[in-house]
């Protein structure tokens, strides 16, 4: 009897069971195909004239090999790196071949920023909701490295902060300014530049060596956060940067290293376990799959994943990214923001427990208050969720974290009292592991386990697992509770809990050597709160704004209503909103106020913060003169004072609380150059408007512009513009004369605005310099800059100067307005010496080398066919 036909259908459908409820078990390893395991996936063995980067186990003996070898290659070992070499002139097949190489893998990508449009709203992420809620909360005292090309050191949102600000190179782009405003901007240059964590120190590094930085230089530095917002290729293995970064969180605990996911999501796998599989496994770089970090993927201001964003699952199918937070840029953005949030998440937990925390309880306080986007709990395209500045302040803020160790075998047990009323509770375990080898299929050494036990009837939940079976199928189902044998991070989330006493259990179901210590954080989710606006942060008038809130309970709708402050009556924005969608596009009214929104549910009314609707106001220099500068702004409806700030040794201070609307400024304060000005309404000081300069390289002295209409016309007039009439007594338009001195050619005692047209009654054919006159009630005399006119007496006018004329020196030929010109010059003899058509400029400068002296002859024809001649006279 003959055997049934092979069913590849079956198989493949066996294959894709056993991923499902297995994950990474031995079987869905089994069918994973891979290189060599000493090369790098997609790294071309027999490629030369690369940098290779390769691991050693005997420096001593690689080094006597490639003598004895490969004599022409070039190596030199990675400094700080022990058994890290770079390595020139072989290939990475040859170097296989050695029995001393570990690993190879290319040391010669070149990093670029992954970001593309311009845009901020912290909102999305509850930052502004944390300055609004703990104003003492701003980063200072910590500080932040940005891994990058060179910032702009000269921007007044980082001033004073900065360490060693001598610029390291070119600036190629903005890319690392804009990073390092999101996370640490101070705000300086308007309420646009501040950032997160805006009172942090920040220390520049350089992207152009991918593996971590000096752990010493860091330390020295006091960097707690290393943002990382660039990327490479897409690579999908886990190498020795990501191997290098894992070690260094290791050496110094309270290290976070924030990444980037990348701008590749809609391209395929790079080789690997996942190769070649459309819009997964696309992080762009393999330093992004170390386990110790935080790889953070971008949303819209609406939650949504963005579909170039990079995803996961890393190359051994654990959870990346971990995060996503808005990024109009794209992820380089978004991973900026988090950095941010993290020195939040620090200062929150150094002003409580006089210390740092690690890296592990951040990241647990993160993935545990993120807001579930996408598919339900935790997914490869938006990891544990949108991050959430609040939730995680408050996290520690509130000690909803536990810290401890277990070795082998060994649990540790906390008791969770959950109240009556609580939509959802959530645990969230994170430890620091060792790092594995390279181009390890599974990466996770130490291996623990979270279950969640209730007390009274010994139920038990498992924490959510996600299938990592190299199928498209399995990639996209949902999370299912199960033991996780892969990912460094654990949660659980338990909706609709029964009130009484729960317990988390941590269980040590793997730990190599020693104990494993670990991180814990939960949190009880429940009912309503708003988000924005909140009171420390201005609503544009008339323009969009998004009104957010915080919603755990089941799907419920709510009425929204606005008031201004002052009113009884509420004004209905929306008869019916759906809670769950936490988010309502609203235009701002055009009138200043101060205002408020509420949602008003079956249970009552939940009402928003205070806050201030207006016109960004602006400081206008008047005038920036030697003995005094003169500000002034509009008056704000409402405001009862105006606070005027100055730019102190790192941020905007206050200078001087006044009721009026004009100031002004001595000399000696004066030299601060930047100043802004905030109305003060209902009680309290609103945002500052946009920052002025008001140094005088920047602004005039009264006179903002003084220009003629045009340099050459049958008239002479000028436009021009006062920054105020304010104790202007008369203004007076000059000509130099033939002496040298100036006069008066119209002089005005009534001076109606600040834009005026001044006309010489009387003009001079050919060149004629120009000022004006200011003189003051007090006294004062101020200039313009002198401006030199061209007077023709027709539009077929031909002018020539200076004659006589020194040989060597230019002369200057003045014709009609936008004409071409047909210059000629002859001797007395008529031997032509000079031809020039000029283009349609209608001044003309002629070199008069190589005409000697004399008295020449100019012959310039003008378009219509007229001809006009010159007599020159060259000394």
């Amino acid at each position: 009897m003959s055997a049934p036909p092979f069913c590849h259908w079956c198989l493949r459908f066996l294959l894709l069971i056993v991923g499902v409820l297995g994950g990474s078990s031995g079987l869905a390893q089994t069918v994973q195909t891979r290189p060599s395991v000493r090369l790098a996936p997609g790294l071309e063995p027999g490629r030369g004239g690369r940098v290779l980067r390769v691991s050693v186990s005997d420096e001593a003996a690689f080094q006597k090999w490639l003598r004895q070898n490969k004599p022409r290659a070039q190596a030199r070992p990675e400094p700080r790196y022990a058994r890290l070499w770079q390595v020139r002139g072989i290939t990475a097949a040859e170097l296989t071949q050695c029995p001393y190489v570990s690993f190879v893998e290319a040391a010669d990508r070149t990093a670029r920023p992954e970001r593309q449009l311009n845009g901020a709203d912290f909102g999305a992420n509850k930052v502004t909701t944390v300055h609004a809620r703990y104003p003492q909360l701003t980063g200072q005292g910590l500080t932040v490295s940005v891994k990058e090309s060179p910032l702009d050191v000269e921007d007044i949102d980082f001033k004073g902060r900065l360490l060693s600000p001598a610029p390291q190179g070119p600036m190629l782009n903005s890319h690392s300014t804009i990073m390092t405003t999101l996370i640490a901007g101070g705000g300086n240059s308007g309420p646009g530049g501040k950032g997160a964590a805006w009172r942090a120190r920040i220390a520049q590094s350089s992207y152009d060596n991918l593996l971590p930085d000096d752990v010493a230089t860091l330390a020295s530095q006091g960097v707690s956060v290393q943002n990382h917002s660039y990327g490479v290729s897409v690579e999908n293995f886990y190498g020795l940067e990501a191997r290098a970064y894992d070690q260094q969180v290791l050496q110094r605990p309270e290290l976070l290293h924030v990444f980037s996911s990348g701008n590749a999501g809609n391209q395929p796998a790079a080789a690997g376990p996942y190769a070649a599989l459309t819009g997964v496994a696309n992080l762009t770089g393999q330093f992004k799959n170390s386990k110790n970090t935080l790889t953070v993927g971008a949303t819209d201001a609406l939650g949504q994943v963005a579909p170039l964003s990079s995803r996961g699952p890393a190359a051994d199918g654990r959870i990346k990214p971990e995060l996503v937070a808005f990024g109009d840029g794209g992820t380089s953005d978004a991973a900026a923001l988090v950095s941010g949030i993290s020195l939040l998440a620090q200062h929150a937990y150094l002003a409580q427990q006089r210390k740092l925390p690690s890296a592990a309880l951040v990241k647990a306080a993160l993935l545990n208050s993120a807001d579930d986007t996408g598919r339900p709990n935790v997914d490869f395209v938006g990891g544990y969720g949108q991050a959430d500045a609040l939730g995680a302040v408050e996290t520690l803020l509130d000690g909803r974290f536990r810290e401890g160790t277990v070795a082998q075998d060994q649990e540790q047990i906390f008791t969770l009292t959950v109240p009556a009323g609580v939509h959802r509770v959530k645990a969230t375990l994170v430890w620091t592991d060792p790092e594995a080898a390279a181009n390890a299929s599974a990466t996770l050494i130490n291996d623990l386990d979270l279950t969640l036990t209730s007390v009274a009837d010994k139920q038990r939940w498992l924490p959510w697992t996600l299938s990592a079976f190299p199928h498209l199928d399995s990639l996209s189902l949902p999370a299912r509770r199960r033991p996780n044998r892969r990912d460094n991070a654990e949660q659980i989330t338990l909706d609709l809990p029964a009130a009484g006493t729960y317990e988390l259990r941590v269980h040590g179901y793997q730990v190599t050597q020693g104990t494993q210590a670990f991180s814990l954080a939960y949190e009880f989710e429940s009912g309503l709160q708003w988000v924005q606006p909140t009171s420390a942060r201005t609503l544009r008038a008339a323009e969009a704004a998004v009104l957010r809130w915080q919603w755990a309970g089941p799907a419920s709708t709510a009425q929204l209503q606005y008031r201004p402050v002052g009113q009884t009556a509420w004004t209905t924005l929306a008869a019916s909103v759906n809670l769950q969608e936490q988010v309502f596009r609203w235009t701002a009214p055009l009138t200043p106020t101060l205002a408020q929104v509420r949602l008003l549910t079956g249970a009552g009314a939940v009402e928003s913060d205070t806050f201030f609707v207006a016109s960004p106001l602006m400081t206008q220099v008047l005038y920036s003169c030697p003995e005094e500068t003169l500000l002034a702004w509009e008056r704000v409806p409402g405001a009862t004072q105006y606070q005027l700030y100055r730019l102190g040794a790192t941020h905007m201070e206050p200078y001087r609380l006044l009721t009026d609307t004009m100031v002004s400024v001595p000399p000696t304060d004066a030299a601060a150059h930047y100043f802004a000005v905030a109305p003060r309404v209902g009680g309290r000081v609103q945002d500052r408007g946009l920052t002025a300069n008001i140094s005088p390289e920047n602004n005039g002295c009264y006179i903002q512009s003084f220009l003629p209409t045009q340099p050459v016309a049958d008239n002479v007039r000028f436009d021009l513009l006062l920054g105020t009439t304010y104790q202007v007594q008369a203004l007076t338009l000059e000509r130099r004369g033939t002496d040298g001195s100036f006069g008066s050619v119209h002089r005005q005692t009534s001076v109606p605005g600040t834009s005026l047209v001044l006309t010489d009654p009387s003009p001079v054919p050919g060149p004629g310099e120009y000022r004006v006159r200011l003189d003051l009630t007090n006294g004062r005399v101020y200039y313009s800059s002198v401006e030199t006119v061209f007077f023709v007496r027709n539009t077929a006018d031909v002018l020539v100067y200076p004659v006589p004329v020194v040989a060597g020196e230019p002369l200057t030929v003045v014709g009609p307005q936008d004409q071409a010109l047909h210059i000629r010059v002859f001797d007395l003899t008529g031997r032509l010496l000079l031809n020039v058509t000029t283009s349609s400029s209608n001044l003309q400068t002629l070199d008069t080398h190589g005409l000697g002296s004399g008295t020449f002859l100019m012959r310039v024809s003008i378009p219509g066919g007229k001809e006009v001649t010159r007599r020159i006279l060259i000394l």
